[in-house]
């Protein structure tokens, strides 16, 4: 089982829209990364290059359609049948 240094929110993450990729502190002086490619497909460990610090990322099935590109509106109701998607 994986020991997480912290739980993060996405949100509290940089990203670099070249890269693809999302940056977040790490106490060693480098970044934790996790591509969204990573997040489209599930994961949610970020890794620092230079130390063996892991931090969980914090995000949910709304964020994940917004991070596929997907924005929808609620209309009245959150159920996933009453979903418009917009472009």
């Amino acid at each position: 089982m994986a020991v997480f240094h912290d739980e993060v929110e996405i949100e509290d993450f940089q990203y670099d829209e070249d890269l693809e990729t999302y940056f977040y502190p790490c106490p060693c002086g480098d970044n934790f990364c996790i591509t969204k490619e990573d997040l489209e497909n599930g994961e949610d460990v970020a890794t620092c290059p230079s130390c063996s610090l892991i931090i969980k990322v914090i995000y949910d099935k709304v964020r994940e359609h917004i991070l596929k590109g997907a924005v929808y509106v609620w209309r009245n109701n959150p159920s996933p049948f009453h979903q418009q998607r917009i472009s």
